[in-house]
């Protein structure tokens, strides 16, 4: 089959020929019609997480996955031949830029019924990093304030419309071009990063989720109210990140070194951060099913490319100014 494989960390991917993917008891093997392009790829190609994630080279990028059913393994019980599914692979099993691949069942949600194959395979990764910060993560209740960091991108855009679904007063950030469009998505204020800057505007919240990291972190911690929570999906790694992950102790005390700064900011002003770096599950994906399948939910294309146009399509999300999701499609 075809596929975009990895030869080497920091190298271009190259199309080319590769072996079918086997297929375990509790396996799912699913033919692509869709995947989803995140800027995790980019880092991953580039060897960024290899210290506590590596792939073993020639690896398939891609963690995103709308396609149909066309083999179930002897031990499958949710899936059937004919399935209209789509997931995020777990880590280790990753490699959705390919004509097929084999999913644990596990990690796989039947398809929305009222998504395109291009839509659905544009939620998982996001929308699932939306639901484990915000639901499981900071048990967002009615009545919070959550500021929503890059409201327009990937995960911004699925994050305003899940705290206004739950209840929230959501405030986001975002750039001049799209303040109307993320209104529409239900933010109640939007603040112009180009123009303002939020920790003036900004005060006494319940959660903050950030996608960038670095400055805007710090100052992240500084808007939140007293037993607040910082939740933080660019980083820096926490000791907590290091024990769910089971790293060996050189790399524990490490990602303690690293987060070191931004915790002891956290507990200066009483709050709390969080690194989450989100985890493949098909339950989830079936809770978010529903709320799409009700329009609660709607996936934001920004751009579908060919999958010959799959090396275009990373350079796209590189870019940074995507608004919502970057797919490729296979047929």
């Amino acid at each position: 089959m075809k596929a975009y494989q990895v030869s080497k960390y920091k190298r271009p991917m190259r199309v080319g020929e590769v072996a079918e993917p086997a297929v375990d008891d509790r396996d799912v093997l699913v033919e692509l019609h869709a995947a989803g392009v995140n800027m995790l790829d980019a880092k991953i190609r580039d060897g960024e997480f290899k210290p506590f994630l590596p792939y073993k080279a020639p690896f398939i990028l891609g963690h995103d996955l709308a396609g149909v059913v066309t083999r179930v393994g002897t031990a499958v019980t949710r899936f059937t031949v004919g399935d209209e599914v789509y997931a995020r692979p777990r880590d280790g099993r990753i490699g959705t830029f390919a004509e097929r691949i084999a999913v644990d069942e596990d990690d796989l949600a039947i398809k929305p019924t009222n998504l395109s194959m291009a839509e659905a395979a544009s939620v998982p990764l996001v929308a699932l990093t939306a639901w484990q910060a915000l639901v499981e993560r900071a048990n967002l209740q009615p009545g919070h304030k959550v500021l929503v960091h890059a409201g327009s991108g990937g995960v911004g855009a699925y994050a305003i419309q899940l705290a206004k679904h739950l209840g929230a007063t959501v405030t986001t950030t975002t750039g001049t071009s799209n303040l109307e469009w993320v209104r529409d998505l239900g933010a109640d204020v939007v603040i112009d990063y180009r123009t303002q800057d939020f920790e003036e505007v900004a005060h006494d919240y319940d959660i903050v989720l950030d996608s960038q990291g670095g400055d805007t972190l710090a100052k992240s911690l500084r808007v939140l109210k007293p037993g607040g929570t910082a939740i933080g999906i660019a980083g820096p790694p926490d000791p907590d990140f290091a024990r769910q992950q089971g790293l060996r102790l050189p790399l524990r005390l490490a990602m303690t070194a690293l987060s070191l700064k931004t915790r002891r900011a956290a507990r200066r002003h009483s709050v709390r951060y969080s690194f989450l770096f989100m985890r493949a599950s098909g339950a989830q994906l079936d809770e978010i099913t529903k709320l799409i399948d009700i329009n609660v939910l709607r996936p934001i294309l920004d751009r579908a490319y060919p999958f010959d146009q799959a090396r275009q399509a990373i350079a796209h999300v590189e870019g940074g100014r995507t608004k919502g999701k970057v797919v490729i499609t296979m047929v």
